[in-house]
């Protein structure tokens, strides 16, 4: 069983009604939709970036964040990544969630209102308590970096 818990979430414009509140597609969903709150059309030029508002904010409960992931449809199709991605959203913002687009690809992208740009999934945190310490324990990686494991 899924365990659910509560976050308040609050249309900062009214004017953005018909534009429908985060949700699940499916019930295997793990991140909500998240919609376009824009006039008519936001044209992301390619290379470019766009700040895309939602006309939501939220109310986390302490002990949680909400990530914004891209949607994989748009990243396929059109190469539209979210540039800091995740993007996290601490418990304690209480601003308009906006969404960092970029355009990877070839050709302006056309966003229209209500249009479904990214997905936020609630995640539990955990705060780090770190012990200071003169050695680690030794590892099969150890320091092995980047490309260390191989492509096969």
């Amino acid at each position: 069983m899924i365990e659910k818990i509560d976050v308040k979430i609050q249309r900062i414009d009214e004017s953005f009604l018909d534009i429908p509140l985060p949700e699940y597609a499916t019930q295997g969903s793990s991140g909500l939709d998240i919609r376009a709150a824009v006039e008519n059309e936001f044209i992301i030029s390619a290379g470019k970036v766009g700040l895309v508002p939602t006309n939501i904010r939220v109310e986390i409960p302490e002990g949680f964040e909400i990530q914004v992931r891209p949607r994989s449809g748009l990243a396929a199709k059109y190469g539209i990544g979210i540039l800091n991605s995740p993007g996290t959203i601490d418990s304690d913002y209480r601003g308009e969630i906006k969404v960092i687009l970029f355009n990877f690809g070839n050709e302006d992208f056309i966003i229209k209102r209500g249009d479904r740009i990214a997905q936020m999934v609630i995640t539990k945190i955990f705060r780090a308590n770190f012990i200071e310490s003169n050695a680690l324990n030794e590892s099969k990686r150890n320091d092995g970096g980047f490309g260390h494991t191989g492509s096969k």
